[in-house]
């Protein structure tokens, strides 16, 4: 290979597949019964949260409930099996109800399960190519507010269902969405609001009396039950129930609620699309949900690596990003095949998984594994679950997601740009879409975060007198200081004070000792401010080159040595040199002391 491409082609991330390697420690560390035991009770615990909640995500985001749980079964144990994470839990989030619901809507449930594969791949590719560290990039501001942007787009769309209002179908952007909902509040259904609140009651209410049970296992069937008997009792009480809302065909029969059926095979691009027709698999189709995809995968890869960290955080363990970005996009790319949706980790799910106990994946494949049993065991009671009581727990869900507290704190305290980029992020959120939001916050903060940068970097004059007492240079030489990172944003702002030399200099130092790093660009304006020096007729001495820049310089093919200018290790080794060539031009001269 010629020598002009090996620095390029080591640049390139590493090509590694590495998956299942949780499991593989788990395994390999000796896994007992005892750790069974716990990852059982933990399992079965998130199992339960999660029941309620990947029906309740699934609705959100414009499909049957079934789906939701179909996702939580397969990609929540494949994930569990082929990912990084101990104690993860993968399963529909409500991070993506605002991305799904407009591909449904467009699509149908077709183009969602093709658009939920594609993502897979790309995940999958990311895992291979180890970008899993690329979470780290993402400025804290960024996530925080497109995070609050989504809990409050999941919140609007809650208001349907909660409040029993009559709207034939929901528009595409919020705006609109919230001119719709005011509009139909005259329509507003009391039956369906009675046991909203009461819901939203319970599940505020029953956390603070105990967090043995979770809430949603106590308030869901309670208020499924008191609908029952008010709608059997009470003449004109009735509410709007999964049962009565969606319905399902088997042996050309339609039945209502939920198939009491395991997640079977199809082919995710012959489901139904938005005409209720086989979707067709066309180039075209790839093409229009190409942007949807990948949509899906950037939310997933955040969300599942965020979850990670936070999971590390509360059990001291060290989750493999790669692994887990492959393991995500496996159960991605199959469930489809199974009628399951986008899945990620679930950051909430994850939590009550570590405060259960959960040791191992075991736990979260055990969740999937107990979602699978309720599903063909008690289907038919699910049905009765009031659509009011899903909204309310999506609301709970919106509520903890929103990060409230964290958002006050910093717009009350953070630095004027890092709130700039927390409502920008937020604000396009809300009005447009997450990648949006992403994709210009990131390169705002960028931006912020290079001028920040150039104000750090800077050219300093150092010469002998008072200010500098210890050091001690030759007539006619000089040092100039150059401090912080030689960067596209900051070189030139750097580089501006070389620009004029006093008369008389015969020789300049350039101190770089504390130049971290320097990429093309630095090097350029570095190179245009030596070779400025060199036409004056003076000598340049780099000193206290560091390894980054000295990398940078060696492939641009600066040699060691040249007639007009010398690299040296440290500034001391530079003045040293400096009165060495002052001795051989003047042999009469010495070093003067203090």
């Amino acid at each position: 290979m010629p020598d002009r491409h090996r620095a390029a082609v080591s640049a390139l991330p590493e090509f590694e597949i590495k998956f299942a390697t949780a499991i593989r420690k788990t395994l390999k560390a000796g896994y007992q019964f005892s750790d069974f035991r716990a990852d059982l009770l933990a399992g079965l615990v998130v199992g339960v949260v999660a029941l309620p909640l990947s029906m309740a995500l699934a609705i959100a985001s414009g499909v049957p409930p079934q789906h939701g749980i179909y996702t939580a079964i397969i990609a929540g144990g494949l994930a569990a099996l082929l990912g990084g994470s101990s104690v993860q839990v993968t399963g529909p989030t409500a991070a993506f109800v605002v991305i799904l619901a407009p591909i449904s809507a467009k699509f149908g449930l077709g183009g969602l399960l093709l658009a939920t594969m594609m993502a897979g791949a790309l995940l999958v590719i990311a895992g291979c190519v180890r970008l899993g560290r690329l979470i780290e990039f993402i400025p804290y501001p960024v996530t925080t507010g497109f995070t609050s942007g989504i809990a409050v787009v999941i919140a609007t769309l809650q208001l349907k269902d909660f409040l029993g209002l009559s709207i034939d179908k929901m528009p595409e952007h919020y705006l609109e969405k919230l001119q719709a909902i005011y509009l139909a509040l005259p329509s507003v259904h009391w039956a369906d609001l009675a046991v909203g609140a009461g819901t939203l009651l319970l599940l505020i209410v029953l956390p603070r009396l105990t967090r043995r049970v979770p809430a949603p296992l106590i308030a869901l069937p309670l208020t499924a039950l008191v609908a029952v008997a008010l709608s059997k009792y009470v003449e004109g009480f009735e509410v709007a129930t999964i049962r009565s809302r969606f319905s399902y065909v088997i042996g050309g029969v339609m039945h209502g609620g939920i198939p009491q059926l395991p997640p079977m095979p199809i082919l995710p691009w012959l489901a139904s699309g938005s005409d209720g027709q086989p979707l067709a698999l066309t180039l075209e189709i790839i093409r229009d949900l190409g942007a949807s995809a990948f949509a899906i995968a950037v939310l997933g890869a955040i969300e599942s690596l965020l979850s990670a960290v936070v999971a590390d955080g509360m059990t001291g363990l060290k989750h493999d990003p790669d692994a887990e970005l492959i393991g995500q996009g496996l159960g991605n790319m199959i469930a489809p095949f199974f009628g399951g949706i986008a899945a990620t980790g679930a950051i909430a799910r994850t939590a009550t998984n570590i405060r259960c106990g959960a040791r191992s994946p075991v736990a979260s494949l055990t969740h999937a594994l107990f979602i699978l049993l309720a599903v063909v065991s008690i289907a038919p009671l699910l049905g009765y679950l009031p659509m009011a009581s899903m909204a309310a727990l999506l609301l709970v869900v919106a509520w903890n997601m929103s990060e409230v507290r964290h958002f006050a704190h910093v717009v009350r305290t953070g630095p004027g740009s890092d709130v700039l980029v927390l409502l920008t992020c937020f604000g396009l959120t809300v009005i447009f879409d997450m990648v949006i939001a992403v994709s210009v916050g990131v390169v705002l903060a960028a931006i912020l975060f290079m001028r920040r940068m150039a104000e750090v970097a800077s050219v300093r004059l150092i010469s002998s007198g008072p200010e500098h007492p210890t050091v001690f240079l030759p007539p006619g030489v000089m040092i100039y200081e150059i401090a912080g990172p030689l960067f596209f944003g900051a070189a030139q702002k750097a580089m501006s004070a070389l620009r004029t030399v006093e008369g008389g200099v015969r020789m300049v130092i350039l101190d770089l000792s504390a130049v971290p790093l320097m990429d093309a660009t630095g090097l350029v304006n570095l190179e245009s401010a030596v070779e400025r020096l060199r036409k004056s007729g003076i000598r340049i001495i780099l000193a206290g080159v560091q390894a980054q820049p000295l990398r940078v310089m060696a492939r641009a093919g600066w040699k060691q040595h040249h007639e007009w200018m010398t690299i040296r290790r440290s500034l001391d080794d530079g003045i040293a040199l400096a009165w060495a060539r002052h001795a051989d031009e003047a042999p009469n001269a010495v070093p003067t002391s203090a």
